[in-house]
C-alpha cells in the first residue's frame, strides 16, 4: 500500500483515480468476505485505511484552499 507522503505528491486527479480504483477492490472485497471465504482478510483494513487516507489528504487540501481564498475574500 501506498503510504501518505507518497499520496500528498500526488495531484488531485490521481487521488481521485487511487481512490475510485481503491473503493472498487473494498467493495469486490467486502462482496468476497459474505460469500467465501477470503485468503488475507487483513487486506479488508489495509483498503479502508488506503480509503481514509486519500480522504483525509483531499480534505485537507480543500480546506487549505478554502482558508488561501478566504482572504482574498476580505479584502474586496
Amino acid at each position: 500500500m501506498t503510504k501518505a507522503s507518497e499520496l500528498r505528491e500526488m495531484s488531485d486527479e490521481q487521488l481521485a483515480v487511487v481512490l475510485k480504483e481503491t473503493t472498487e477492490s473494498l467493495f469486490r472485497l467486502k462482496i468476497q468476505a459474505q460469500t467465501e471465504r477470503l485468503d488475507a482478510p487483513s487486506e479488508l483494513r489495509k483498503h479502508r485505511q488506503m480509503v481514509a487516507r486519500v480522504k483525509t489528504i483531499q480534505t485537507e487540501r480543500a480546506r487549505t484552499k478554502r482558508q488561501e481564498q478566504a482572504p482574498q475574500e476580505a479584502k474586496r
